[in-house]
């Protein structure tokens, strides 16, 4: 079964968020593959990033996922499941979050301050990171256009997009997002990188920018020389999308877009995700990596086993490991809940938290502003259960 991704050396890249400055470096540029797009470049910039001096490359043999060569948990079993192989995550999507619109950016003030502030919510992100990463979680979402700040939102009039309406990416965002990614990356984590979300998908002028947008987000994390990242196109593609190829009927022309990227032979693992309770259609299921499905809407653990088991024998499908990224059931404490469902099928889970109707600033990982830390009794209670079905603490 032959291992899609790569491996990589040891020495690793210290993150540089206090300076908060893009690295000046140049982007390769991919050929326009569709709709005659010429790709946009980033400011030109110094000091490329070998492969050699990333530390984390995540790969899929067969239907696992295995981190610098090893699958991921190796050995764990737990419960009769088997945990190896797995990459269990959670849903971080606003770690590079900001807001253009002055008309909303009051709403996202810190509680201390009164005000919001895009570099501390980053900072306070990866000073996060490392209590996550001991409690078993291998991998987290964070989006070029972010979630909703409220957890859910009819309407998205804040501006919190990474990219431009030709399609180039900001540098303020790129900024944010780099030193996460290589925190990542010294950690031995894989990051979940989602391009584009409906609400601010439309703040792209046409089909043109957004093909141009996932060539620049595509030539920017190879040029980097990341192994830990694997693309999600857009996140939930059968939800609410202006342009038609980010909706479900054409998506996989951008996951083949990213796959035919490369440097040096290799290339990024990419997938798209769809809606709360939906099975992946067989034009992804061909082309994509591995499966992402959500379990929002979803309140019978097993119905989320009945999803993995469909998805397994959707047309097209080649073996390739499924994951949920976002799913806002709890029941942690019960024998039986949606996290449990998922790995008894052996398909990866992601624990989605906001922040719920009269709950405190210490509650929810979507909600702006975030309180990163594990604050709050239902973040402590997924990371018990991630930590015992991991083996994390054990010897502890």
């Amino acid at each position: 079964m032959p291992i899609l991704g790569d491996t990589v050396g040891a020495s690793l890249m210290k993150p540089r968020l206090n300076a908060l400055r893009l690295p000046v470096r140049g982007l390769w540029l991919l050929p326009a593959l569709l709709f005659g797009a010429n790709c946009a470049q980033l400011p030109e910039v110094a000091g490329a990033h070998e492969t050699s001096s990333r530390k984390t490359s995540v790969t899929i043999v067969g239907g696992d996922f295995f981190i610098n060569g090893k699958p991921t948990y190796e050995g764990r079993v737990w419960r009769g499941n088997r945990i190896q192989g797995l990459l269990l995550n959670a849903r971080l999507v606003q770690g590079i979050f900001d807001d253009r619109n002055p008309q909303t950016v009051s709403r996202w003030a810190y509680p201390d301050t009164g005000k919001w502030d895009p570099e501390r919510n980053t900072r306070e992100f990866i000073a996060a990171m490392p209590a996550w990463r001991q409690q078993g979680l291998l991998a987290f979402t964070i989006n070029l256009q972010g979630g909703s700040p409220q957890g859910y939102s009819r309407e998205q009039p804040w501006h919190n997009s990474a990219i431009e309406a030709e399609g180039s990416l900001r540098p303020d965002y790129l900024a944010r997002l780099e030193p996460i990614i290589d925190k990542a990356d010294e950690l031995g984590m894989a990051v979940i990188l989602g391009y584009f979300y409906f609400g601010q998908d439309e703040r792209l002028r046409d089909e043109t920018a957004v093909a141009r947008a996932t060539d620049n987000a595509t030539n920017w994390l190879l040029d980097h020389g990341y192994r830990n990242v694997l693309v999600e196109v857009n996140n939930e593609c059968n939800v609410r999308y202006d342009h038609a190829i980010l909706k479900p009927e054409r998506v996989h022309e951008l996951i083949e877009r990213v796959r035919k990227a490369t440097r040096g032979g290799q290339r990024l693992l990419v997938s798209t995700s769809y809606g709360g309770g939906t099975v992946p259609a067989e034009n992804v299921v061909r082309v994509a990596d591995f499966l992402l499905m959500h379990g929002n809407g979803v309140s019978d653990p097993e119905r989320v086993a009945e999803m993995v088991r469909k998805a397994r024998k959707a047309p097209g499908y080649h073996g390739q490991p499924i994951l949920f990224n976002e799913d806002d059931h709890f029941d942690f404490d019960k024998p039986r809940n949606n996290f449990v469902a998922a790995i008894g099928e052996h398909a990866s889970w992601g624990y989605f938290d906001y922040r719920m109707k009269g709950e405190g600033y210490e509650a929810g990982y979507q909600s702006v502003p975030v309180n990163w830390g594990i604050s709050s009794e239902r973040k402590r209670s997924f990371f018990e259960l991630l930590s015992e079905i991991t083996g994390a603490n054990l010897g502890r």
